[in-house]
């Protein structure tokens, strides 16, 4: 198989390595978009600066791996020429030419992965299913938090230049940490309404939002909150939901899960020890499975485009000083 890597920053270059590991035999092709450098990047077979170049490749899949503004219209160039396509979270930074991607992908019968790899974690899977299982009982609330220190997100890098920091590239915490935002709703179900507050609140030298706080209301009734920062230290991502029979926690740092059973009277351990490497090579090691079984993702692209919805109410609601619905 031949592969095209559009974009090598941190997540592009771990992808690259997840890829020469699941697939030692493939032709994987990197398509730069700044010429910079023109070293071959290790685990590549060749680097490129062009679409012209990258389509004579011939690839057969591509990450799309770049700044959020440059996805749709890179990964539309690409779905022309029948290419299956992986693009990093968030889809994109606004709703322009979404639906027009999507309905290409599905004209041609194309393979479109959105990737909110913590739907490929275990401990979060345990959690999901135990919701589904109601073993809380009916879901009346949930809570969900992550934060990081955004100078050590990626050590040798000046995130003052970076995509987290530049409102240009995308960046704020609403679109850079949307995780929470795709698994809430993978969890809760459909978010119908939200109000937001966010603000540059730190001392960090960003032009975005470091902090934000969102309260959203489900189409089961419950309601949730989500916290989102770049500006905690120490780094968290947890989650918490309370049911009419229970509640469940979820520590993102160690992928422990507990459940408290109304009934017992009593925590219960579920399950614990995830590593980060391996929910990315799962995540795409699903892609690539539904590229060779012609299956749908996991993560759609109408579960991107439904991310990036609920990302802009939330700022349209803090605008507007209210609340939106969906």
């Amino acid at each position: 198989m031949n592969v095209l890597i559009v974009g090598l920053g941190s997540i592009g270059r771990r992808h690259l390595a997840n890829l020469r590991l699941l697939l030692p035999e493939a032709r994987i092709v990197v398509w730069r978009t700044r010429s910079d450098s023109q070293e071959v990047p290790r685990g590549a077979d060749c680097v490129v600066f062009s679409l012209d170049a990258a389509l004579a490749a011939k690839p057969t899949a591509a990450i799309v791996a770049t700044p959020a503004p440059l996805h749709v219209a890179t990964a539309t160039a690409l779905a022309h020429q029948g290419i299956h396509l992986f693009i990093e979270k968030p889809l994109s930074h606004n709703l322009d030419q979404v639906d027009e991607l999507i309905r290409l992908c599905e004209q041609k019968h194309l393979s479109l992965m959105v990737g909110y790899c913590l739907r490929f974690s275990p401990s979060l899977q345990l959690l999901r299913a135990a919701v589904t299982q109601t073993r809380i009982g009916r879901v009346l609330s949930l809570r969900a938090e992550v934060g990081q220190f955004l100078p050590t997100w990626r050590p040798g890098s000046d995130y003052r230049t970076g995509v987290s920091g530049r409102a240009d590239l995308g960046g704020g915490v609403i679109f850079e940490l949307s995780h929470e935002l795709d698994y809430v709703r993978w969890i809760g179900g459909e978010i119908r309404c939200v109000y937001a507050e966010m603000g540059n609140l730190s001392d960090l030298d960003v032009n975005v939002e470091d902090v934000a706080e969102i309260l959203a209301r489900f189409d089961s009734g419950a309601i949730g909150s989500i916290h989102l920062d770049m500006v905690q230290q120490p780094k968290t991502r947890s989650c918490r939901i309370i049911g009419t029979a229970g509640t469940l926690t979820w520590d993102g740092s160690c992928g422990a899960v507990r459940l408290y059973s109304a009934d017992e009277q009593a925590w219960v351990d579920l399950g614990a020890g995830d590593g980060e490497k391996d929910m990315y090579i799962a995540e795409l090691r699903h892609f690539l499975d539904c590229v060779a079984e012609e299956r749908e993702p996991a993560v759609t692209g109408e579960d991107g485009r439904r991310t990036v919805e609920i990302a802009l109410a939330a700022k349209r609601s803090y605008l507007d000083r209210r609340a939106v619905n969906i």
